[in-house]
């Protein structure tokens, strides 16, 4: 036979299971959405949260940055979110919403979690009553704090910032980095213009902090959104393959990470200038010119050459793995007799998959890792060594 007691002790660990579940969930989304950081804590025990509102991501928001065995519970319009049976599952399940009614019963609604709150659950409400534009602040309905008295548990402002700029209102998902900063809580008799202000209060400190950035990286990304960006990208992959010895892939490995947005555009523009001068080198090595490869070695030419004769211009899907230089492949290529229009169609595919791969992920990197750009430089340190190595070793293996 169970007690009463152990069924209420099982029922609390579902709650707390299903919060924190909920918690991976949307921290999850919201990190590849741009992030979600939180300042502050509730405060042990129940508490009733009242939070600034312009964007049904709010929810998600709380979810993510909010204590999950605190459980919390989110108030949500029953006329809208519970209208219909599926987006009512979805509701309480995923956002762990409950209705209210906002016209007629709310009052009655609101008070029904007294239980939870002395059960040591968060309420969470929205006390606008609805999406605000953004940046501003309505007024603040009694119902929250009327809730607080009742229950006797403290009242926890909230201020979220970056949600309007996520999911506006009317609007399309956009990525945006969410901050949440949980303020001191304020004592059950607190009124609604002081719930309200000290909302306003978060809510305006957290938009206003600026955040911490790197020189390096705001320098390279002027120049990256200038005229000049994808230039750059096309040149420095255009000289690689005739000369230079430092790949494309380490330009993109520093610009995507910097500027997340252009990533695709640095990607494509770096790709055109590979083909470009891959099918330049190769025309000059069918003439009889060589230009200098710098950090390459005779067994690479060697073995790219006979990569060529016996498989022609195909051989160059090897390139993106074996270590040996586009440019190599590209000299050998016309000292091997590989048409030229072969060796396009061939190195499209083969330099295509490999540049557009590392620039999106780097991109993505760049994006994912948004709120930490203030290290930057300590990226490009890592990045330097690391790439040093790698080619030291590559040089060493093929000599």
């Amino acid at each position: 036979m169970v007690t009463g007691r152990g069924y209420g002790k099982g029922r609390d660990w579902g709650k707390h299971s299903a919060a924190l579940l909920r918690r991976a969930l949307w921290w999850t989304l919201l990190t590849l959405t741009g992030g979600v950081s939180r300042q502050g804590h509730l405060p042990p025990g129940g508490c009733v949260v009242v939070a600034n509102h312009t964007s049904h991501a709010d929810t998600a928001a709380l979810l993510a940055a909010l204590d999950a065995h605190h459980a919390p519970t989110i108030a949500a319009a029953a006329d809208y979110w519970f209208a219909s049976p599926w987006r009512s599952r979805v509701c309480s399940r995923l956002a762990a919403g409950f209705p209210v009614r906002r016209t007629g019963g709310g009052m009655d609604d609101l008070l029904a979690k007294r239980d939870d709150l002395r059960a040591g659950r968060a309420v969470v409400l929205f006390p606008e009553g609805t999406r605000a534009r953004r940046g501003e602040l309505g007024a603040f309905h009694k119902g929250a704090l009327v809730l607080a008295r009742q229950a006797d548990v403290p009242v926890v402002p909230v201020g979220i910032a970056g949600t309007d700029r996520l999911l506006p209102k009317h609007g399309k998902l956009r990525p945006s980095l969410v901050r949440v900063r949980v303020g001191a809580p304020l004592p059950p008799t607190a009124t609604p213009e002081e719930a309200r202000d000290a909302v306003a209060a978060l809510h305006r400190h957290t938009t206003e902090e600026p955040l911490r950035d790197s020189r390096t990286r705001k320098r390279i990304a002027r120049t990256l959104t200038s005229r000049w960006g994808l230039p750059l990208a096309f040149a420095w992959a255009f000289a690689e393959a005739l000369s230079w010895p430092l790949m494309p892939e380490l330009l993109l490995a520093v610009t995507c990470v910097a500027v997340p947005r252009r990533a695709l555009k640095l990607s494509l523009s770096a790709l055109a200038g590979t083909l470009a001068g891959g099918v330049l080198a190769l025309q000059l090595a069918a003439s009889g010119t060589d230009v200098p490869h710098p950090l390459t070695t005779d067994r690479m030419r060697a073995e790219a050459h006979t990569q060529l004769t016996s498989q022609s211009a195909s051989a160059v899907r090897h390139q993106p793995w074996n270590g040996i230089p586009f440019k190599v492949y590209a000299a050998e290529a016309g000292h091997a007799g590989v048409p030229a229009p072969d060796w396009l169609a061939q190195s499209s595919l083969a330099r295509g998959s490999r540049t557009l791969t590392v620039g999106l992920a780097c991109g993505a990197f760049g994006f994912l890792a948004h709120r930490l750009r203030r290290l930057y430089g300590v990226y490009l340190i890592l990045l330097t060594a690391g790439f040093t190595i790698g080619l030291s070793l590559i040089v060493a293996g093929w000599s």
